[in-house]
Formats: C-alpha cells, sequence, structure tokens
C-alpha cells in the first residue's frame, strides 16, 4: 500500500511539474511572439538587399509562429514569399540606400516557373537601374537551379571547393505495386486518358511508354528554355554548355568551373566581403549591412502613384492539393469559392487575379470552385496566373477565365481524371488474421467496400461516372478556351505540359509571372489607378499559434527529419490515402 500512494504521488508531482514547464515555455513563445511583431524593421545607408533562397519558396509566406524560435523541429521549416522578393526588388531600384542584390545560392527549393519569375524579376531590377547583382556559393555546392538563376548577375563567385551541378534534368518516379503486394493490398483503378499517369506507380514497377514520353517532352521543353537562358547570359553556345552537362567533371569544381565559363571567379569569404565593401562604399574592415527580402518587404518607401485609390485589383491565392488535407497547404473547395463570391459581389473590386498553383484533387471540390469562377469571370474581368504547377483540377478551375498567363516552366494540362479503390481484404485475412462478413438489405449495400475485389458491376459504374467526369472536364476547357470538345480530347487524354507547350496548343495565353497577369488584368479593365488585395487575408502569428494542428506540428518535425526525402513519403501518403474520383495531376515531380 506504502509503494501505491509512492506512485500515486510521484505521478501527481510528475504532472505538476510538465503543466508548470509547459505553462512557462507557452509564455516564453508568447513574449518572442510579442517581440517580433513590436520589432522596427530599418534600413541602413549603404546595404546589399540579400536573397537567400535555400528555403522552401512559396507564393505567400505565412505568418508563422515558430520561424523566429529555436525549437527543435520547427527552425528547419521555413518559407521566403515570392511576393516579397518580387515586392523587394521592385522598391529597390529607386531606394538610394540599397547598394545592390547579394545572391547567397546553394540549392533553390522552388520549382522551376518559381525560379523563372524570379529570374525575370532579377532580370527587371538590372533593366531599371544601375546596381550590381553579385551572386555567391559558399556551401558545397551551387545547384542547377540556384545556377540558371545566377547567370543574371554581373558576377558569380563560388567558394574553391563548391562545386556547380550542372548535368542536364532527370525525373525519378517511384512504383508501390510490389511493396503492396507484399502487405497485401491491391489497388483497383478505373482512369479515362492514356496519359493519366498517376496511378502507374500502383500498377506498374517501372515507366509505360506514354508516361516517359510526355515527361521526356516536358523535361526536353525546360532543358532547351534553360540552356536559351544561360547562353544568352553567359555567352557560351548551347552546344558547349550540353558538352559540359555531358561530361560533369567532378561538378565543375572550383577553379574547373571557372575554365569552363560558367563562373566568373573563386573566393573566400573574406575576399566577398571585400567585393560587397567595394559595391556598397564601406570602408575599412566594416560590416556590411544587409536586410532579407522578408524584412525589406515590409519597410515603407515613398512611392510615385496617385495614393490610395478606391480601385481594388483581388489577388486571391490557390496553393496544394485541392481538397485533400495532409498537414500541408492545400485548397478547401468552400473557402475558397466563398472568398471568390464575396470579390465577385463586392463592388470596389473592379477585377481579379487568381494565382492557381495546384496539380489538383477532388473532382467535387474541382467544379464547385469552377462554379464560382465562371459567376465571377462573367461580371468582373478575371485573369489566371498559373505558378509551378496548374495542371488537372488546378487547371479545371482557371479555364473559365478571361486570360491565363504562365510561365514556360509551368507544369499543366492533364485533363483527364481517374477513381482508385483499394482492396485490403488480403491484408486483413492473410497478415492480420481478421476476417470480415457483411449483411445487406439490398443487392449493392456493400458497394465499393475495402475488404473485398471490385465486381464487374462496380467496376462498370465507376468507369461510367470516370467518363461522365471527364466529358464535364473537356466541356468546361472548350467553353472556356473556345475549342471544341474534339480538340479538348486530343491534347487531353492527362498529358501534361510545359507551359512553352501549352501555349501553342491553346491551354494558356501568354507568358509571365503574376505582376504581369495583374497588368494585364488592370490593362483589360481600363484601370488608371488601383491598389491590390491579396486574399485570402493570412492570419497574425497569434491566430497562427492557436489554430495550428496536430497534423501541421506532425508534418514539420518529420519535413524536419526526412529534409529532401520528405517528398517521398509525402507522395505516398497523398497517394495512399485517395479513396473515390480526382482530377490531379500524374506525379510529384522533382527536378533536380
Amino acid at each position: 500500500m506504502k509503494g501505491f500512494f509512492k506512485y500515486v504521488l510521484a505521478t501527481i508531482v510528475g504532472i505538476i511539474a510538465i503543466s508548470i514547464i509547459g505553462f512557462f515555455f507557452f509564455f516564453i513563445i508568447i513574449g518572442a511572439l510579442v517581440s517580433s511583431t513590436e520589432k522596427q524593421v530599418s534600413v541602413q545607408n549603404n546595404s546589399m538587399l540579400v536573397l537567400n533562397l535555400d528555403r522552401q519558396i512559396v507564393d505567400r509566406a505565412p505568418n508563422d509562429p515558430f520561424e523566429d524560435l529555436d525549437i527543435p523541429g520547427f527552425n528547419q521549416a521555413k518559407m521566403v514569399g515570392m511576393d516579397d522578393i518580387t515586392k523587394s526588388l521592385e522598391k529597390a531600384v529607386d531606394d538610394d540606400r540599397i547598394k545592390g542584390v547579394y545572391l547567397k545560392l546553394s540549392v533553390v527549393n522552388g520549382g522551376m516557373a518559381t525560379v523563372e519569375e524570379i529570374r525575370n524579376a532579377l532580370i527587371a531590377f538590372k533593366d531599371s537601374c544601375d546596381k550590381p547583382i553579385y551572386a555567391h556559393a559558399e556551401k558545397f555546392l551551387l545547384g542547377q537551379k540556384a545556377y540558371y538563376l545566377a547567370t543574371v548577375a554581373d558576377k558569380i563567385v563560388i567558394h574553391p571547393e563548391v562545386a556547380v551541378d550542372f548535368r542536364g534534368i532527370g525525373g525519378e518516379m517511384m512504383f508501390y505495386k510490389n511493396a503492396l503486394k507484399k502487405i497485401g493490398v491491391e489497388m483497383q483503378i478505373v482512369r479515362h486518358g492514356k496519359f493519366k499517369a498517376a496511378v502507374e506507380p500502383f500498377l506498374l514497377d517501372k515507366m509505360s511508354e506514354e508516361n516517359r514520353e510526355q515527361q521526356l517532352t516536358y523535361m526536353g521543353s525546360l532543358w532547351n528554355h534553360m540552356l536559351n537562358g544561360i547562353s544568352e547570359k553567359r555567352n557560351i553556345s548551347i552546344e558547349q554548355l550540353n558538352a559540359l552537362a555531358d561530361e560533369v567533371q567532378t561538378f565543375n569544381k572550383g577553379n574547373k568551373a571557372v575554365k569552363s565559363g560558367l563562373v566568373d571567379e573563386v573566393k573566400y569569404k573574406d575576399e566577398v566581403l571585400n567585393d560587397l565593401r567595394e559595391i556598397t562604399g564601406i570602408k575599412g574592415t566594416k560590416g556590411v549591412p544587409v536586410i532579407s527580402a522578408s524584412n525589406y518587404a515590409d519597410v515603407p518607401v515613398k512611392t510615385k502613384g496617385k495614393g490610395y485609390s478606391r480601385n481594388k485589383v483581388a489577388v486571391i491565392y490557390a496553393s496544394g492539393d485541392i481538397g485533400l488535407s495532409f498537414g500541408g497547404e492545400y485548397i478547401d473547395g468552400d473557402k475558397l469559392s466563398k472568398e471568390i463570391r464575396k470579390v465577385r459581389q463586392d463592388s470596389s473590386y473592379k477585377a481579379i487575379v487568381l494565382r492557381i498553383d495546384s496539380p489538383g484533387g477532388t473532382i467535387f471540390d474541382s467544379e464547385t470552385i469552377w462554379r464560382e469562377v465562371e459567376l465571377a469571370s462573367d461580371e468582373k474581368t478575371l485573369v489566371v496566373s498559373f505558378g509551378d504547377v496548374a495542371a488537372s483540377g488546378g487547371y479545371y478551375i482557371a479555364c473559365p477565365a478571361d486570360k491565363i498567363v504562365a510561365s514556360p516552366n509551368t507544369i499543366t494540362g492533364s485533363i483527364g481524371i481517374f477513381g482508385q479503390i483499394p482492396n485490403i481484404g488480403e491484408l486483413l485475412n492473410d497478415k492480420l488474421g481478421i476476417s470480415t462478413d457483411v449483411v445487406k438489405t439490398n443487392k449493392n449495400s456493400d458497394l465499393l467496400t475495402l475488404t473485398r475485389p471490385m465486381t464487374d458491376y462496380e467496376r462498370q459504374m465507376m468507369q461510367a461516372n470516370i467518363e461522365d467526369g471527364y466529358n464535364t472536364f473537356i466541356s468546361h476547357v472548350a467553353d472556356g478556351r473556345g475549342m471544341t470538345k474534339e480538340q479538348v480530347d486530343e491534347i487531353g487524354q492527362g498529358r501534361v505540359w510545359s507551359g512553352e507547350n501549352a501555349i501553342e496548343i491553346g491551354l494558356i495565353d501568354e507568358f509571365g509571372g503574376l505582376q504581369d497577369a495583374i497588368n494585364l488584368a488592370v490593362e483589360m479593365e481600363g484601370l488608371e489607378n488601383y491598389r491590390t488585395v491579396s486574399l485570402p487575408y493570412l492570419p497574425d502569428p497569434f491566430e497562427e499559434l492557436f489554430k495550428v494542428g496536430s497534423d501541421n506540428i506532425r508534418a514539420r518535425f518529420i519535413k524536419n527529419e526526412l529534409g529532401e526525402k520528405y517528398r517521398y513519403y509525402e507522395y505516398f501518403k497523398k497517394a495512399s490515402q485517395m479513396n473515390g474520383i480526382y482530377a490531379r495531376m500524374p506525379y510529384d515531380l522533382s527536378i533536380n
């Protein structure tokens, strides 16, 4: 009995201690948040605007309550917003305190269209002023996308031991058919479209010829676009660049990269600091004042505009899987539809720019959003801007727009749908020793159960739904793009296209980034003055702190532990949890 009371007392003391620690920890976080929100950002004279692009680049960075806190599992998930980068570069042109741009590069964590948009913003900066861009790589590797960005700089400098990764574009798919077979799970697939390869990882152990064809076409388009851009800026022929990519030469390390013409100089950090002092006019050994794009974007500056305008242009962001939440960013069909509807009904909004970065998702949510986009397009000027990917459901919701603007590197198309129902009967029966039995009042009361194979009737029913959904999809595209259903079907069938190919077949209207889409909407509406409003509104850090759920926390920890391999975990999790009918891109392609 005495031991029992000791155990109970120890448990109570432990609970109290944990509660006290948690209480103080909570207020430490609150204090840090208050401190960060009250912090005033100022720009020193003779500063360099620093673009550090080794963190995840998103269209809009959230107000992350954990970003500035040194907490294991949270401090690696920092993001930088594309909007902050482009806004900062635009402001820096006329800000005399900013003497140049310092590109700190290693491996860029963003898609090819994102890289293209940043690169174009850097080119616009150079064309608008005589301030230099200085690119520097000091961490092991200058990645291929990072190098493509660096080529717009006045000078590219690397550490003597840094290697330039220049080897062409490769994409990799993982196949789970054999793994699922070992654990007794069968993925039952119904699809329309010979290129609808989203289901291939569950059906095959290697790529189909159709899938290989579309990947080669897409990657070839990306690589040629990249080569042309590098060739123009570095004055190296495309033939020479391809030869360098084929030879690899131990990643063109140090002086080899200089000799090949890929970079300008090899320097240590102290020599780089001397270069930056020369650019900024800092004397002696003083440090060089720097400011990040995220901080500089919030610094108020005097503008040459006409001041406050009553005319508003809504910039509505739609990023992530449509209707599918896996602990990260996703598009809630009802919430996005409500946001579009509110703007449509508000007369102060004169035009809408819908920014889409999505591989698609559920057919139900895609149709819900499509309806609101169509209604909004009937009443207001509506331009769609594509990010890294706007495929399948991502394209579905865009097709009613007046105009579609995309990067040559955007992944788009994938007009097709599929359905998948897992059969876990063997897993339950043979692997776990669990049996099931059914009682039903009608013939199909156990329709599409997961514990047995689909019947012929169920498969026919699913196929009919797929065909009906595909017909609706191509009808929407035909109506929105001024094409016949036959023309859409010819370029559809689930095939993925690059933006460069998409403009030739009529899926997009012109090349450009988000700002180009805004400019186009303003021009179409004939607005002389306007102001943009980004929607949905981002919650402040306090709101974000209290809405952080267990899924988000778990995703942060897993991402922190897995690093680059997180994408494999994320894709398998998404694909294995899909159960129903989807309009989604064939795969989550990762390009080196």
